[in-house]
């Protein structure tokens, strides 16, 4: 049968596609660093380095000596005058000379303050240590309860209950501040008996679920495959679940590779403890801190990121990029 050449439209989009595959995540990647720094520079830096400016100059004048005061600092009658002829001009509201003179002498220092750029990352620097000295004051147990105190205020507030809780979470699973994750793999019947699927334990189910279902549950996020961070959340009797003897990232293999990974000797074991193991006081301990559903569900995004990584990295050029869609996705 004779091929059929490959023409220039082809060929662009084919390797335009590829380059786009390969640049966009460090495109993607730099920009949010960039974007972020900006927003700290522009809307914590620099309100910081403007208070700064302004402490010094109501404090310039009681601790230096006329004689010894900064060249920014002096305001002319000339600049006064020829400032109120500009509003004028422009038809702009024309203050008290003193008024004037006081945001001359504040436009001087901002302009000096800033050729420098030594006094430009003060605010920056005094922003970071802000954050240190906030993250030590509410590591401590009487910290965590007086902000625990203020979190259930903010969430009472109108409209900024509905905000709050979904930008804590994203920032939460951004920094990395909820460490607990998956904590085992296991199997379960699902979508029907006879059919078991690769799940992940998160945690307990919801409240309510064990008196509706009549026995202990728990809660198990089923992974799809190739792309793990979609999938189902199902409450089941902890009877009903079978631990497997692999890790995370064994298990994100497995799911990405649509099974394949199995067939080349790589096969998950179930472990032979199975149903004892799951077993109400025989299992190991799962979350039952406050927020833990929540924290679960957060760090076994990241977990289920990391493993896809690995799996893409080990799995061929085929399954690697469709780990790749799959971050992309996220």
């Amino acid at each position: 049968m004779p091929t059929t050449k490959p023409t220039f439209a082809s060929d662009f989009r084919t390797f335009f596609l590829r380059g786009l595959v390969v640049l966009l995540p460090t495109v993607l990647t730099l920009w949010l660093l960039v974007a972020a720094y900006q927003f700290v520079e522009n809307k914590i830096a620099q309100p910081i380095n403007a208070g700064i400016r302004q402490a010094v100059i109501f404090a310039a004048p009681r601790v230096l000596a006329s004689d010894r005061m900064p060249r920014w600092f002096a305001v002319t009658d000339e600049q006064v005058s020829e400032a109120r002829r500009e509003r004028e001009r422009l038809g702009q509201l024309v203050p008290s000379d003193a008024a004037l003179r006081d945001h001359i002498r504040d436009t001087n220092f901002r302009e000096w303050w800033e050729a420098r750029w030594r006094f430009r990352v003060i605010g920056l620097v005094v922003a970071v240590i802000l954050f240190y000295v906030a993250g030590v004051a509410l590591g401590g147990f009487l910290g965590r309860r007086l902000y625990a105190r203020f979190e259930r205020s903010l969430t009472r507030i109108p409209i900024f209950k509905q905000i709050y809780p979904s930008v804590k979470q994203v920032v939460d699973f951004v920094f990395g501040q909820r460490q607990l994750a998956f904590n085992r793999v296991v199997l379960v019947e699902y979508p029907r008996r006879g059919m078991w699927a690769v799940g992940l334990v998160t945690g307990p189910s919801i409240r309510g679920a064990d008196a509706i279902i009549g026995s202990e549950s728990i809660t198990v996020f089923i992974p799809s495959s190739p792309t793990p961070f979609t999938g189902y959340t199902v409450n089941v009797p902890r009877q009903d679940v079978r631990d497997v003897q692999i890790s995370i990232d064994e298990a994100m293999k497995y799911l990405v590779s649509g099974g394949v990974l199995s067939a080349t000797g790589d096969r998950p074991t179930i472990s032979a403890a199975g149903r004892a193991a799951t077993t109400p006081g025989s299992g190991e301990p799962i979350a039952s801190v406050p927020g833990a559903q929540s924290s679960a569900a957060q760090a076994g995004a990241r977990q289920i990121a990391q493993a896809a990584d690995n799996a893409s990295e080990t799995s061929g050029p085929g399954l690697a990029n469709a780990a790749r869609g799959a971050k992309m996705d996220r």
